[in-house]
């Protein structure tokens, strides 16, 4: 689709769905969220401007180069790995894939660094010291965008993941403000539809990508903080989420000892949070994820069925082929999301600043 035609396409379901959801029945949203799931995201087109073996000429060992580093990185501090997965979804939620997330505070404006939701995101001197790595074969060509989508991709291949072959090209952005971190990432405490027609479909991802990318969470750990209100006073009652296992409630109280914990981690996937599978779907099937955004896939019967099918691949002990091919297609649409190309934007020689 052109991208003058994508824009449009885009600005219409913002105006349509960002701003009047509410005004929708329950039945109109699990219909929306019903076509999206059936759509299929596979034998996707690369993202404008963005292309496999972008750097073949003017860097040819740079994917090799990030694979190696990250071979050494993940096998000497295995639980990076869900902070770097983590951390190029954050950057292409806001304002598209181009490395902003990296960029230090300058001259007292907080960088998107300083959100909330980015405090916890770990990773940053890996970046740093693949792009010098980079910048030491070739100078000024590898963009740190383009290290996270790779970095990103590694991650997973590296805890036994599906691997994919990553679209390149990106440029990197000049600007990192913080309130855009917070207007643009979906919270773990909004529900899914609500995230799905504020965050998700604005950058034109569906409702198949959002349950294939929060398969994302089999993955690293979370804060208490995030999910403490699911615990304490849902919604203001002072009792837990009532879709929450009330079997596993008091062990996540025995983990987040109180409202306020804002230090204490807790395994997103418990037992297989260094392995990339689909056992995360066992957890949200059994009422045992701990955020609100993943939990709420449930109410609606075609994410609930997605769930399920992939929590039965789990249990049965099987491999996850369609969550696999599913989540390598909704990483390539997602790392498209809003780039620069061509002569937009930089390339960094420091992550951490514009030139």
């Amino acid at each position: 689709m052109p991208s003058r035609l994508l824009m449009m396409h885009i600005m219409v379901f913002r105006l349509l769905f960002g701003f009047v959801l509410p005004l929708f029945p329950s039945s109109v949203l699990s219909n929306q969220l019903e076509f999206g799931l059936q759509s299929s995201s596979s034998a996707l087109p690369n993202p404008s401007g963005l292309r496999v073996g972008f750097y073949q000429y003017t860097c040819p060992n740079a994917e090799a180069i990030v694979r190696d580093e990250m071979a050494k990185i993940i096998s000497q501090v295995p639980s990076l790995a869900g902070p770097l997965l983590r951390m190029h979804f954050h950057d292409c939620f806001v304002n598209g894939c181009d490395g902003s997330i990296l960029l230090n505070s300058v001259l007292g404006l907080p960088s998107e660094k300083e959100a909330i939701p980015n405090l916890s995101l770990r990773g940053f001197g890996t970046i740093d010291r693949i792009k010098a790595k980079l910048e030491q074969a070739c100078p000024g060509v590898v963009s740190c965008a383009d290290i996270l989508a790779l970095v990103a991709r590694d991650v997973v291949v590296l805890t036994k993941g599906p691997h994919w072959d990553v679209p390149t090209g990106r440029r990197d952005g000049r600007r990192s403000v913080k309130q855009d971190a917070l207007d643009n990432l979906p919270p773990p405490f909004f529900d899914a539809g609500r995230n799905l027609y504020q965050f998700f479909i604005p950058k034109g991802l569906g409702a198949k990508d959002q349950v294939v990318l929060l398969g994302g969470h089999t993955l690293g750990t979370s804060h208490c903080s995030q999910f403490s209100d699911r615990l304490y006073n849902f919604s203001g009652t002072m009792m837990p989420d009532p879709s929450m296992d009330k079997r596993y409630v008091p062990r996540l109280k025995n983990k987040c000892s109180s409202p306020g914990d804002t230090t204490t981690l807790v395994e997103m996937d418990p037992g297989s949070f260094r392995t990339f599978d689909a056992s995360y779907y066992r957890r949200v099937a059994k009422g045992r994820s701990l955020f609100t955004s993943d939990q709420t896939l449930m109410n609606d019967p075609s994410a609930r069925a997605y769930v399920q099918r992939q929590a039965a691949v789990a249990d049965a002990g099987a491999f996850p082929a369609e969550f696999f091919a599913d989540f390598a297609a909704s990483m390539v649409k997602m790392g498209g999301v809003q780039v620069l190309t061509g002569a937009q934007g930089e390339v960094r020689r420091h992550c951490a600043f514009v030139n």
